[in-house]
């Protein structure tokens, strides 16, 4: 089987040329063209905050838990890129219409906050929400975002491979199952495909990689490094051009 080319999601923006999950991060990888960003986010004080760890200690001094923290003082704090943590809404701003936007719901309680942040910014900006993907490990926020905004497609993410393989993303009425590239299975990618589902594979930073998951079928990738994405996929259509 001849490998075909792999959507890119840039994952939390191209945080090896900046913080991750900043504007900056994401700036970066839209100079790249790349398909997708990917970020995460949390509901911290009813506020949207694009970060990904539920503690602090790691980009950003201290050890406390984001969700102890008033969301002015997150919001206060510089990363080391000297970018400040973003809201959803700006980095919808940001993204507009040039690539579609993963956002993965890291936190409890967010997913009536990014329904209605989505569904704003659509109403005011004119995007349209194919544009979007929410997901999550948390099934049940992706269950309440089919409820609260169903235009929106859904993302299941898998950190393993379960008994009954992708059957979970049935009552979700998912788009995509998101896997872990350390548990990749031929199983598991199979059955999504007769799901009728997209095959997402994160985190992907190895070009070896990258052409293993192209010969079995993977529709994209969630990577680190987009720029080894794109050339993989210059490559694959050079050799398309050729044969």
């Amino acid at each position: 089987m001849n490998p075909g080319t792999l959507f890119c999601f840039a994952h939390r923006g191209y945080q090896l040329r900046a913080s991750e999950n900043t504007l900056q991060a994401i700036s970066q990888a839209l100079e790249l063209a790349v398909g997708g960003i990917e970020i995460d986010v949390w509901n911290i004080g009813g506020q949207l905050l694009v970060t990904h760890d539920r503690r602090l200690g790691r980009l950003l001094s201290g050890n406390e838990l984001i969700t102890d923290l008033h969301p002015d003082t997150l919001r206060e704090r510089t990363l080391p890129c000297g970018n400040k943590i973003p809201t959803l809404r700006e980095v919808l701003e940001l993204v507009g219409n040039s690539a579609q936007l993963n956002i993965e719901i890291k936190g409890p309680n967010s997913a009536a906050l990014v329904a209605k942040e989505i569904r704003m910014f659509v109403s005011d900006e004119g995007t349209s929400f194919e544009q979007y993907i929410v997901s999550s490990f948390d099934h049940r926020q992706l269950h309440e975002c089919l409820h609260l905004i169903p235009e929106v497609r859904r993302g299941v993410l898998f950190s393993g491979i379960p008994l009954d393989l992708a059957a979970s993303t049935g009552p979700l009425k998912a788009y995509s199952l998101h896997t872990c590239l350390d548990f990749l299975e031929a199983d598991l990618i199979a059955d999504a495909k007769r799901r009728g589902l997209k095959n997402y594979v994160f985190t992907v930073n190895n070009p070896d990689d990258l052409l293993l998951l192209a010969t079995q079928g993977v529709d994209g990738v969630f990577t680190d490094e987009p720029q080894i994405v794109l050339d993989f996929n210059t490559q694959v259509l050079a050799g398309a051009k050729s044969s």
